[in-house]
């Protein structure tokens, strides 16, 4: 299993208070975290693209952080999670043509993810003068797009496309993706039909919506069902399953229970379902404004040694990261950004130093390996 983290320019509004820098600061202390995680031993970063989703996400434009992170970063894996496809959105040759570019600037570390979006109040935004009112409706438009990106990489002139929501006559998508083949394609998917879905088209999963380990076995029995028969998109199978998790790591048990109770976990999670209106909204969140409260120290002191929980010292940490490789994941990323800069820097460090050369002992990153041996 391989070991990643996400960002998604979290600037919540009790940040902000008094402090007319923090979403400059946000945004510039987690590029600080990706490029100690390259350093660490992290083989990806995943970069959101939201747009007006206030507090909980302001990287909108993930492609001028994924050209920056290009340069500042060695060997971390640089992905989209997402790029937005939709038409109305992105036009489809302009992703292919970023997709290609940050190929290039990143010597074949770019990592391409797409989706449909955060939920109604993203993406009903840009869907508002055609009349479309349910995101239900943006699954048909995803497909239409899907199927031609591999073809505008490897056609030395695009054959061009007719489509019910987009169009392009016959012309040269440029640059090509530098070296062999294309970047590796992965997919958004939140649920069970989703996942396999996305495994008949060949497609690594971003499991976003997989925060617990009891969460995993019915998403990935239907991936691994359908995957071994995929028809893909692109020029290879990209069997791939991404997870992510919360990470309190520190030095001793109760320093990772004091880091638990500085973050803002449950803030972030508060947001979550304040614009993800398509994820169902269990019984225990509040509707918005209200928020899910901090959980008194007992609770993030009974969180140490859950399964899968990868939290409290190194050892307790690896045993919950070893827990999700059991369980088949492929690979395990930390969402940062909830947590005080100084408590995230930390937990990437020790990760680096003691749960990941113990477990994800391959120096190659596994999408490099499916891309050479298609090529």
């Amino acid at each position: 299993m391989e070991f990643g983290v996400f960002i998604q320019g979290y600037v919540p509004q009790f940040r902000r208070e008094g402090d007319p820098e923090a979403e400059h600061k946000a945004l510039m202390e987690e590029l600080e975290l990706v490029i100690a995680a390259d350093k660490a031993g992290f083989k990806y970063v995943w970069l959101t693209e939201h747009h007006f989703l206030d507090e909980y996400s302001h990287l909108s434009a993930n492609d001028a952080v994924a050209g920056y992170l290009a340069s500042a970063t060695e060997r971390i894996h640089i992905g989209s999670g997402i790029f937005n496809p939709l038409p109305q959105v992105n036009h489809p040759a302009k992703v292919a043509e970023r997709v290609a570019m940050l190929d290039h600037l990143s010597g074949g570390r770019f990592e391409f993810g797409t989706g449909r979006g955060a939920g109604s109040h993203e993406i009903l935004g840009f869907l508002h003068k055609e009349g479309i009112t349910d995101t239900s409706a943006t699954k048909e438009i995803w497909e239409d797009v899907i199927g031609e990106f591999a073809k505008m990489w490897t056609q030395d002139t695009y054959e061009g496309y007719e489509g019910k929501f987009w169009s392009l006559p016959p012309r040269k998508v440029l640059p090509k993706p530098w070296g062999k083949g294309h970047p590796a394609m992965w997919y958004a998917a939140g649920n069970t039909t989703s996942y396999a879905m996305a495994a008949r088209k060949g497609l690594g999963v971003l499991g976003f919506s997989v925060g617990e380990l009891a969460e995993l076995a019915p998403v990935l029995e239907a991936y691994k069902k359908e995957i071994v028969n995929a028809e893909p998109v692109g020029s290879f199978v990209n069997d791939n399953i991404m997870v992510t998790s919360g990470a309190f790591v520190a030095e001793t048990t109760e320093e990772a229970v004091d880091a638990i109770m500085r973050s803002s976990m449950t803030y972030l999670q508060s947001n979550v379902f304040r614009y993800h209106d398509t994820f169902p909204r269990p019984e225990w969140v509040p509707p918005w404004p209200q928020t899910i409260p901090m959980p008194p120290i007992e609770e993030a002191q009974a969180m140490i040694g859950q399964p899968g929980a990868v939290m409290g010292n190194p050892d307790q940490a690896l045993k919950g990261a070893q827990a999700w490789a059991d369980a088949g994941a492929d690979q395990l990323v930390f969402g940062l950004g909830s947590a005080e800069r100084a408590d995230d820097l930390k937990m990437i460090e020790l990760m680096g130093e003691h749960v990941i050369p113990k477990i994800d002992t391959d120096p190659v990153h596994r999408t490099n390996r499916l891309r050479e041996a298609a090529a």
